[in-house]
């Protein structure tokens, strides 16, 4: 075999393909003709030989996975599936890992275990000690129904005893694990014939009857491991920075650790890639995928079968352990022309070696999955809110941003540079009277995101806070639709269906669902097209912002003449379908979008707030959505339990509130930034902060910030460092460390 990487392969028809790999010697002179004629294909007679009842022969694609290197050894890998990207996908990630030296792979003798169960037994004790001391005789015996496996290296190899209730008829049960080592046969009719063979001895040995006498899938004996490292330039790209993207990667990762939700979500990723091995060359896919699941629940609690961690030179390292129990010889196999093939093309020596490329196979899935929720999957958001950024940089003006915004995220170059030259581009068409089609603002609701300066928590509680609006927003438009209400974001991947009972709708769609209700539109046949900038979970008011662009949307589509209270007052409504006790700042300011200082109350206080110079303010998103109605909530039972304690920190927040106006109406810089570090101080106390949102702060004030603090709900969410004149190098000191950030003037206009 000349190498496993084959430039532009995907480009090429499939004649050209077949024959390419004919002249790397990885198919046979008859491949080819068997390919090229269909031949190599399952025919109608070999199938009636295989099961009952045949009608027919389905088809399945033929996929090649390349770019492997495993232990040093290029491999093309035949996969057989039907799923689009997998193959794809799977050659991406080899093609990555081999740049730094590829998969490393072990595993164990191909041993399957024979289960033979007896009952009745009259001393369990006796059996079990005269069991162990005819352990040889038993061995011998099940060895010589096989003398040519035994031959070949392997064979019956030991014996295992284990005990249990026979629940549903009392008394106890004996089972003794006959242990065969099957080479490089899948092994199943050998070991079943074995526990058959030696049956008859193990009863008169214990006295006992022997009832079941059958192989186990769970082939714990035959383990296969794969490990990877990867840099964390190798990982960087399409905007995202190495760090970002490993680390992306290890919360994905710990998430399926700890919740069998995820983990089998993320076990079945991994399967993607090894059952299409498995189909490819035939092997028992059923029977590895039993396996696989009972090894991943061996501790009592199905858990992930990789691990993916930062090692100590900050590497992405990977690992996979599973059971994998497969064959390269027998009658099974050879039957299938199209399995035949595919095993001469993989070259593989061994059923061990083949266990191993599949190991490798399920780890490079798995990467690939993780890498693509990382990144596209999950960060779309912030991708735009850096997008946002990076062409305010370039200069762009107002009757061109847009326009720039939307060519350079659907470039994939976020850079200054590229928005330069979009830029340009749209300046030279404006020059030769080239239209520029954008959707009229008259026909877009739009609602703000928001950032709060102090007064988190406390402002639930009837104490004040002071918000300002971001230069994000969430923008909606609303068209007639045949039947039905659909409410579409193409960046969140969302796409939901509203016309539905009340008590069938989700949060989301309820919060939505209630605003359709409420105008009385809930029987109208429209789709709710969403164009998010503020990211979720942040605790920048996305989702005030979205109720309040779709209320304006729907306002301006059926020419409702809603006021600006009235639409405050619908995006409240809907805060509390998706909060639960929402203090009623979000909304406002996603509403009204001016600076503001508010109080609770019926009606609330609501007072614009002077910024006679615009703040220098960094943002920075940590890794962890921080979910607002939890912390509310949590908040809400800790103050249940102490409420002298709470009331009085809610009063020294609201007393950092109104000094902090102060501050920002005097352009006093200094004094508002101390008290943004004394409020962040009392909402830790309040246990909404945490460790990473910590961290983020001390590296903003470490790089000069005056003050810092979260923003929002806590638990996660996002960081607000003050500035002056230095906002770029707390920026950048941020994202060292791995942490998306952007730079932002809070002013009087969002």
């Amino acid at each position: 075999m000349t190498g496993s990487r084959i430039p532009h392969f995907y480009k090429m028809s499939i004649d050209e393909r077949i024959r390419v790999v004919h002249e790397r010697g990885m198919l046979s002179d008859k491949d080819l003709e068997n390919l090229v004629s269909g031949e190599a294909t399952l025919g109608l007679t070999a199938a009636d030989k295989m099961i009952e009842n045949v009608i027919g022969v389905l088809g399945l694609p033929i996929g090649l996975g390349l770019n492997f290197l495993i232990n040093s050894r290029e491999y093309v890998v035949p996969l057989v599936v039907e799923e689009p990207s997998i193959v794809a996908a799977l050659s991406a990630a080899a093609k990555l890992a081999r740049s730094s030296g590829g998969f490393t792979t072990t595993s164990t003798d191909p041993v399957l275990i024979g289960q033979i169960q007896v009952i009745e037994v009259p001393d369990m004790t006796r059996a079990k000690a005269a069991v162990l001391e005819r352990k040889q005789e038993i061995i011998d015996l099940a060895n010589s129904f096989h003398p040519r496996m035994v031959a070949r290296g392997g064979g019956a190899v030991d014996l295992e005893l284990a005990s249990f209730p026979l629940q549903s008829m009392g008394g106890e049960m004996l089972v003794v694990h006959l242990l065969v080592d099957t080479r490089d046969a899948m092994g199943a009719n050998l070991v079943n014939g074995m526990c058959e063979g030696v049956a008859p001895l193990i009863e008169s040995i214990t006295e006992g009857e022997v009832f079941l006498r059958i192989l186990s899938n769970l082939a714990d004996r035959a383990l296969a491991t794969a490990e990877v490292t990867l840099s964390t330039d190798q990982l960087a790209g399409k905007g995202y920075a190495g760090e970002r993207v490993r680390d992306g990667i290890i919360i994905a990762a710990d998430f399926a650790q700890v919740d069998p939700y995820r983990a089998t979500t993320h076990n079945k990723g991994i399967m993607n890639g090894v059952d299409a091995v498995a189909l490819a060359t035939g092997n028992d896919w059923r029977a590895i995928e039993a396996g696989a699941h009972a090894w991943a629940a061996r501790h009592g609690r199905y858990t992930s079968l990789s691990h993916w961690w930062k090692d100590d030179e900050g590497n992405l390292r990977g690992r996979i352990e599973l059971p994998m129990k497969v064959g390269i010889v027998g009658g099974p196999l050879e039957s299938n022309p199209g399995v035949a093939m595919n095993l001469r093309l993989l070259g593989v020596k061994s059923a061990t070696e083949l266990a191993e490329v599949m190991a490798a196979v399920g780890l490079a899935q798995n990467f690939a999955a993780l890498r693509a929720l990382a990144t596209d999957g999950v960060q779309t958001g912030h991708m735009t809110l850096h997008a946002r950024s990076v062409v305010k940089a370039s200069g762009a003006p107002d009757a061109l941003f847009d326009e720039a915004l939307e060519r350079l995220v659907r470039s994939g170059e976020i850079k200054v540079w590229k928005a330069e030259e979009i830029l340009a581009e749209l300046r030279a068409e404006r020059r030769k009277g080239a239209t520029i089609r954008q959707r009229p603002d008259t026909e877009t609701g739009v609602g703000y995101g928001k950032i709060i300066l102090l007064g988190e928590h406390a402002v639930v509680y009837g104490r004040h806070a002071i918000g300002c609006p971001l230069p994000l927003t969430m923008r909606a438009v609303v068209e007639d639709a045949d039947k039905g209400m659909e409410l579409i974001i193409p960046r969140w991947g969302i796409e939901y269906q509203l016309a539905k009972p009340p008590e069938q709708r989700r949060s989301f769609e309820r919060a939505a669902g209630a605003i359709m209700d409420q105008l009385g539109l809930s029987d109208r046949g429209l789709r709710i097209e969403v164009f998010p900038d503020v990211p979720r979970g942040m605790g920048m008011g996305g989702s005030a912002a979205l109720a309040v662009a779709i209320v304006r949307a729907l306002d301006i589509h059926y020419r409702l003449d809603l006021s600006d209270e009235e639409v405050n007052q619908l995006a409240f409504q809907s805060e509390q379908i998706a909060h639960g006790s929402p203090s009623g700042i979000d909304n406002t300011l996603a509403t009204y979008g001016k600076p503001l200082i508010f109080r609770m109350g019926n009606p609330p206080l609501i007072e614009p707030l002077n910024i006679p110079k615009p703040l220098s303010l960094v943002v920075a998103m940590t890794r962890t959505e921080g979910l607002t109605a939890r912390t509310v909530q949590n908040v809400r039972e800790a103050r249940a339990r102490q409420p002298q304690l709470y009331e009085k920190i809610f009063d020294n927040i609201d007393a950092l509130v109104l000094q902090a106006v102060s501050a920002v109406q005097d352009n006093d810089l200094a004094t508002l930034g101390e008290l943004m570090n004394v409020c962040q101080g009392l909402l830790n106390a309040l246990q909404v902060s945490t460790p990473e949102l910590e961290r983020l702060i001390g590296v903003a004030r470490r790089a000069g910030a005056l003050g810092a603090k979260l923003t929002g709900g806590g638990g996660g969410g996002a960081v607000i460092a003050l500035c002056d004149g230095n906002a770029e190098d707390v920026q950048t000191a941020i994202e060292r460390q791995g942490f998306h950030a952007i730079s932002i003037l809070a002013g009087n206009q969002p």
